[in-house]
């Protein structure tokens, strides 16, 4: 039986399918304004895409174990993944963090978890990128109080992080403060790492989590885009130069199931976002048109039954990403539907892209699918109906309204519903689940997290507070909650604040204690 959503497309293409397409407008050259066939002219036959993989669990000590053994199969760039706590401000010992300490990626409570997790790892050599929202301003500190007991200065730091709260509040929940204090924050950081950090990336705009939470390709393009505008936007409002702050944006996607598409969804954001940058904000320099981002593939599409179909999944997803031209990839495991990646699965996971890499040719030829009909009406579709998404949302009042009235997050909600109805009745094949199954259970192995990792991670915050000076903590924290009020950069005092070993969670309290608290919006 053939996956019904066929009959939705044309069958094939043909020159009739891009009349009205103008070469050099539309798209061009690799290197070249608008830059739909990548944004270098050489793109990978120059240098490949950054492999990382992402990785985070239990304890700090356990976590930097398993990054220096990816560092030595081959990844060139690190990925942290924290866990629940740690990304709504909360200590191990908080009554809320209770039975989540360490489970879907490392706790961090003090400068000395930053640095057990990044012991023996050279800042300076080593590109980290950290997925990290409500509280992404304290581990950033975090990051630049470590590199600093490394003897490493902020300008030669490389990363990103990603720093996108506005997605929280539309597809994760993961978030602290009201939507214009955390976009407060966001500039802050912006402004902070102009100043001090040129080589890092100050956010991560992410579309992953939109595309996980149901969204369309085409949303997954617009909803992205709109957060990113209310950035962009408040990063002006605040003062800071779009050529200057836009060359530092990045942006993160997803590669789901329909190779064509997503390639065609990455080729189309590319010349979308260019033509906002340029005709929206007046930025005039390349590199702040350019569209750069970081590829994972689809975590929701993985399957508990028949996991070892998911290698098939990962790898094709994979290909699309750099079909696509993306800058940096990771792949999932096999095995994350079912529990966190083992080193085995990870291992395979990497391995996926060196055999890309290596061994198909894909990366030899910048844009190999560009000018293949099917692929440019497809580019010109998913634009062409993603800047109608944006045209609505400016409409409605712009992003932060339509986040604050539960416009995306309807839009995305009624997406996640169709799909899984189609899923239910058998149109949408999902193999292994509604067809071609076995009736078996998984004997894979996975990866067991030790339960008595968050009694030793309580202790430990404990031993923290017992053995520093009261006075230099709690002045730290009063800069905190002063520069909070009066509207001066926070960086610093936070900074100060981890240097002093106050905890994520007593820094994230005193924001509190000013901006208040986000509560749901009833959609």
């Amino acid at each position: 039986m053939l996956d019904k959503r066929l009959n939705d497309s044309p069958s094939y293409a043909d020159p009739s399918s891009i009349a009205g397409c103008d070469f050099l407008e539309d798209i061009g050259f690799p290197g070249t304004f608008p830059f739909t066939r990548g944004i270098q002219p050489t793109m990978y036959r120059g240098r490949l895409w950054t492999m990382r993989q992402y990785a985070g669990f239990g304890s700090a000590g356990e976590s930097n174990r398993r990054y220096r053994y990816l560092l030595s199969q081959g990844v060139s760039g690190l990925s942290v993944a924290f866990d629940l706590p740690t990304q709504i401000g909360y200590d191990s010992d908080h009554p809320l963090a209770a039975g989540e300490v360490g489970r879907v990626g490392v706790a961090i409570d003090s400068i000395e978890d930053m640095s057990d997790l990044f012991d023996g790892i050279p800042l300076d050599r080593v590109s980290t990128s950290m997925t990290i929202n409500a509280t992404a301003i304290v581990l950033l500190s975090l990051y630049l109080a470590v590199a600093r007991r490394q003897g490493v200065a902020s300008p030669a730091l490389s990363g990103t992080i990603q720093n996108d709260i506005l997605k929280e509040y539309i597809a994760r929940g993961t978030y602290i403060y009201p939507p214009r204090a955390s976009l407060r924050i966001v500039t802050d950081i912006f402004a902070y790492c102009e100043r001090e950090l040129p080589n890092w990336n100050t956010i991560s705009i992410s579309g992953y989590h939109i595309r996980e939470a149901g969204s369309t390709a085409v949303q997954e393009v617009a909803f992205t885009f709109a957060n990113a505008v209310a950035y962009v936007q408040a990063a002006i409002d605040a003062g800071l130069d779009v050529n200057r702050f836009g060359q530092r944006l990045s942006f993160f996607f997803n590669a789901h199931n329909d190779l064509l598409e997503e390639v065609a969804k990455f080729r189309a954001a590319r010349r979308l976002w260019a033509r906002i940058m340029r005709d929206r904000f007046g930025a005039t320099n390349p590199r702040a048109q350019q569209l750069r981002f970081h590829t994972q593939t689809a975590g929701s599409t993985l399957t508990a039954q028949q996991p070892d179909n998911n290698i098939v999944r990962v790898a094709l997803q994979a290909l699309s990403a750099v079909l696509g031209g993306t800058q940096s990839l990771h792949g999932n495991g096999r095995d994350e539907a079912l529990a966190l990646p083992t080193e085995e699965s990870a291992r395979l996971a990497l391995r996926t892209q060196q055999v890309i890499a290596a061994e198909t040719g894909v990366a030899n030829t910048v844009d190999p699918c560009g000018g293949a009909y099917a692929i440019e009406e497809m580019t010109n579709r998913i634009e062409r109906e993603a800047r109608a998404l944006l045209d609505r949302i400016d409409a409605a009042g712009g992003t932060l309204t339509a986040i604050e009235t539960g416009l995306i997050q309807r839009e995305i909600q009624e997406s996640a519903y169709r799909a899984q109805q189609e899923i239910d009745r058998g149109e949408r094949i999902v193999v292994g689940v509604n067809q071609f199954g076995t009736g078996q259970t998984s004997g894979i192995e996975v990866l067991r997290i030790d339960p008595d990792i968050e009694r030793r991670q309580i202790e430990r915050v404990g031993r923290v507070r017992a053995s520093r000076v009261s006075g230099e903590w709690q002045a730290a924290l009063g800069a905190v909650a002063q520069a909070a009020r009066d509207g001066s950069n926070l960086v610093p005092p936070i900074v100060r604040a981890v240097e002093a070993r106050a905890t994520i969670g007593e820094i994230s309290d005193t924001l509190r204690g000013v901006f208040g608290e986000h509560k749901e919006i009833d959609v």
